[in-house]
């Protein structure tokens, strides 16, 4: 008899003592939590906030861009091989209108269209 009180004690105080741990954990993290964010630089103020240009937002500029060919080699070429290819800005056309895709082609690949001109 004195086993069986013992056990069941046991069972109803083991999930409890389980649930006081949890409690504890999540109660130590929310507490860490509020220090870390006390340490952290206050949100800035409103005159610290970006101001927009005198002149009013800013607009996209639409314009194409001359390609730059990557020179062709026998052998592959290594980044530092291309000198100056791939990190100078390239130029701008002096043809305003969009290049397009030839009429009938799908445009993409495997995109189920004819591909070209019938």
């Amino acid at each position: 008899m004195n086993l069986a009180v013992t056990h069941g004690l046991l069972v109803g105080i083991g999930p409890f003592v389980a649930g006081l741990a949890v409690v504890a954990l999540l109660i130590g993290a929310f507490r860490m939590g509020a220090r870390v964010r006390r340490r952290e630089p206050a949100p800035p103020r409103p005159e610290e906030q970006p101001r927009l240009p005198e002149g009013g937002p800013v607009r996209r500029v639409r314009e194409n861009r001359e390609p730059d060919e990557v020179p062709r080699s026998r052998r592959r070429l290594t980044p530092q091989e291309l000198k100056a290819h791939g990190n100078l800005g390239s130029r701008t056309s002096a043809s305003a209108e969009r290049p397009r895709w030839d009429g009938g082609s799908s445009g993409a690949f495997g995109s189920g269209g004819p591909g070209g001109r019938r």
